[in-house]
């Protein structure tokens, strides 16, 4: 028995087009936070998969305690201890939470479900390791956080000693985000080892014992993380040195673009999840809506944007009311949207990314003739365009099926062509979750040449540094209510945690 728990020597893993590993050998020590760091698209998340058996490397080889073992699928890798919470769950979106962690591992007697024994186990982890559950509900209807959580519990259930975490705290409110840290070390004190993906530099800092790096899908380094510093980990994932401060003028706000009045937009039980929110977008400002996850922001969202309709209160867009619009009339009218799920409302994964750029826009002039046929060159051409200035990597171009991007680059993808329709008024909803450090300083230039162009930004976002930052105002939201508006360099992070905790509240 060696001092590695896990040794990946010498991966190389190919797709079409692209090297997603090149050559990789990560070794993981036993009872230790080990972080993955690289830009979207290094190869993090492909190597992980490897590791799990989801892929199969066409070189090298894994070892387990010193000894070669063979990861030909998930149930090979779960047989020898390894679980993986993914950076897309992989749920059942009409089950509920304790079906989706029993589901394959369900304890039987007789041919018979032992649900009960099951729900006992669930619940002991779940107040063990403060893991928040509602073991009941239907997945489609819980926030993303506790789809998180019932990923995490999924893992212990199993009993695994190999914990991979892709991306687990992309989705997650700052006071999760902590917890999961506390949880992440408990874990590791308790013998277990963890591989944990991040482009949080704050958070490899504070969690992981050392720090792989990957770059276009080679090794560049491992590191002792008390050793390091950010500025150091974000130059040997770019390959340049990168800036971590906005740099953005003072606003000019102009005439009023959006003017939202009484909204109320139903929830998923009895109560509203909006309730009578009323606020205005001018031109050439960045309006930040935050709050912690499940206090109204998506149904606000979904209203603002056609997904869902309101109960009450009305919705204009440049002195035209919008409030029973359509989601085209309102994309037409100059609205766009950075969905909050990418994959859900952002991107049709199984079209090529060539399709996904003009999926609001296919049935215009450039791109369709007057007989109703696509104009499949100019949507090539279009499509090549933004790639190029919006650094998307895929592996064939406009012809990649997205479903073969990494996160990043498909959320890259969605901000490219929300930006590119020149909206009057554009919501973008989380824009940085799951994006490396050089992206993330790529989409707040976007946003604040949007906001410098004239045009008028509805930022929402959980990401601290980013409602400190970017908007020009921050609207707090705490149980469907708008209860506090500041500007950023008029509030302190303490101040603001107090109102979305509902501990404070102003007369708004």
């Amino acid at each position: 028995m060696g001092e590695y728990a896990v040794e990946m020597l010498h991966i190389t893993k190919k797709f079409p087009g692209i090297v997603a590993n090149d050559d990789i050998t990560l070794q993981l020590k036993k009872g230790e936070i080990h972080a993955l760091l690289g830009e979207n698209g290094a190869g993090k998340s492909t190597l992980m998969s490897v590791l799990f058996g989801l892929y199969q490397a066409e070189e090298g080889e894994i070892r387990k305690d010193g000894k070669k073992v063979e990861i030909k699928n998930p149930n090979d890798a779960n047989a020898l201890g390894i679980g993986m919470v993914h950076q897309h769950f992989k749920l059942v979106e009409c089950f509920s939470v304790l079906d989706n962690i029993i589901l394959g591992s369900e304890p039987v007697q007789g041919g018979f479900l032992k649900k009960d024994e099951a729900r006992k186990k669930v619940m002991e982890l779940s107040n063990r390791y403060h893991l928040q559950i509602e073991p009941d509900a239907v997945v489609e209807n819980i926030t993303v956080g506790m789809q998180q959580r019932t990923e995490i519990l999924k893992m212990l259930y199993r009993d695994n000693e190999i914990l991979i975490f892709d991306e687990p705290t992309a989705v997650l409110t700052v006071q999760e985000i902590e917890e999961l840290m506390q949880i992440m070390k408990g874990l590791a004190k308790e013998g277990k080892s963890i591989l944990f993906i991040s482009h949080k530099l704050n958070e490899i800092m504070e969690v992981s014992d050392r720090c792989t790096v990957l770059r276009k899908g080679k090794y560049i380094g491992t590191v002792e993380t008390k050793e390091t510093t950010p500025e150091k980990l974000s130059a040997m994932m770019v390959g340049r040195n990168v800036s971590f401060k906005v740099e953005k003028k003072p606003a000019e706000p102009g005439d009023v673009v959006l003017d939202a009045k009484h909204l109320t937009v139903a929830g998923q039980n009895k109560k509203d999840a909006v309730q009578d929110v009323s606020f205005q977008v001018r031109k050439g400002e960045i309006v930040c809506i935050t709050g912690i996850d499940g206090n109204g922001q998506t149904e606000l969202v979904y209203g603002l944007s056609g997904l869902e309709p309101l109960k009450s209160g009305s919705i204009s867009m440049n002195g035209k009311d919008i409030t029973k619009a359509s989601i085209r009339e309102r994309s037409v009218s100059g609205m766009s949207h950075i969905p909050e799920d990418r994959h859900k409302h952002g991107l049709i994964l199984d079209y090529l990314l060539e399709d996904n750029m003009v999926l609001q826009r296919y049935f215009e002039p450039q791109f369709t003739s007057q007989f109703g046929f696509l104009k499949r060159k100019e949507i090539r051409e279009y499509s090549d365009r933004l790639i190029e200035k919006y650094d998307i990597r895929s592996g064939q171009g406009s012809s990649t099926m997205v479903r073969s991007m990494s996160g990043g680059n498909q959320q890259k993808a969605i901000i490219a062509r929300e930006i590119d329709k020149n909206p009057d008024f554009l919501i973008a909803v989380q824009p940085t979750r799951g994006v490396d450090i050089g992206a993330i300083e790529f989409i707040h230039k976007q946003l604040i040449e949007q906001r410098d162009a004239g045009k008028a930004v509805l930022l929402v976002s959980l990401e601290l540094d980013e409602v400190m930052d970017v908007p020009d105002r921050i609207l707090v939201m705490y149980e469907g209510r708008i209860v506090g508006e500041f500007k950023p360099d008029e509030v302190t992070v303490e101040e603001l945690g107090l109102y979305m905790t509902g501990a404070k509240k102003q007369e708004v």
